[in-house]
């Protein structure tokens, strides 16, 4: 069994535990592209089987966010699952808010939260930060390619993104408010997609059984925006038998089918083609 399940992540939940779900269904091993934490919900792309090895493929797709920050006040989580300061600046008006958004887009260069998985000395930041351990993260570069402000209720903002991979929307929230002179941190966030995948295809595990989970998957291929490649006879039995063919194809990475059926990638390179990953 491989493909994607496109799951509804719920609030509260861990990104780890909607997994085990799906592989205990499915009884094959399962990982995630892109996790959410507790606090968020929505579009959690799980990979079954060999799709899992699309993973480096899939980390850098465009996502989209519906998000909410709360300003005025401060966290250690730079969200409201952590220690909550009330009082920590003003709460910067509607228009305020919308004027200092374009400093956001494009590339920008953002610190992660310290509670995030990121490796520190091989040990994840929010252990660390947990244990009380003073630690700085380094700037990364991030993409952010739109950023709306989309309805105000009290000191709390929504707001709608579209960004690349790794971008840290909690980060995102401290910064602005920085270039309000305040601060701010997250109150709520619900992927609605993340790369091929959406809200709109997407499933609860609590909806799933042993006898429906089928109908749910999505097959590999039709994630994939490549040009295909179909292998028959001398040629077929040369590529999956791990030798190169010749290829009048541009170099780059293709979807590629044994007599019909999706196999995997192959790719080609300087007019050699050679089958790079088993997915099927």
């Amino acid at each position: 069994m491989t493909g994607f399940i496109c799951v509804n992540k719920s609030k509260g939940v861990s990104s780890a535990k909607e997994v085990a779900a799906i592989k205990r269904l499915t009884g094959t091993p399962c990982g995630h592209m892109g996790t959410l934490d507790p606090m968020a919900d929505g579009v959690l792309p799980v990979a079954i089987g060999n799709a899992a090895r699309l993973f480096d493929y899939m980390l850098d797709k465009r996502k989209k966010y519906s998000a909410k920050f709360r300003f005025g006040v401060d966290s250690d989580t730079l969200d409201t699952t952590g220690l909550v300061t009330e009082n920590m600046g003003l709460v910067p008006e509607y228009a305020q808010v919308n004027a200092v958004l374009h400093k956001f887009i494009g590339e920008i260069s953002q610190v992660p939260p310290r509670y995030s998985a990121k490796n520190v000395a091989g040990v994840r930041g929010y252990r660390l930060a947990r244990a009380g351990v003073d630690f700085e993260l380094p700037p990364k570069t991030v993409k952010i390619y739109s950023l709306k402000v989309t309805e105000r209720l009290g000191d709390e903002y929504s707001f709608e993104i579209e960004c690349g991979g790794g971008t840290y929307i909690r980060s995102l929230a401290r910064d602005i408010a920085k270039e309000l002179g305040t601060h701010a941190v997250m109150s709520a966030l619900t992927r609605t997609q993340s790369g091929p995948f959406t809200i709109d295809n997407s499933v609860k595990t609590e909806t799933l059984t042993t006898e429906n989970i089928n109908e749910f998957i999505i097959p590999t291929d039709s994630v994939l925006p490549l040009d295909s490649i179909y292998a028959q006879g001398k040629t077929a039995f040369k590529l999956f038998n791990g030798l190169s063919v010749p290829c009048d194809k541009a170099d780059g990475v293709y979807k590629i089918y044994k007599d019909g059926d999706f196999y995997g990638l192959a790719e080609v390179n300087k007019s050699l083609l050679k089958v790079r990953t088993k997915l099927c």
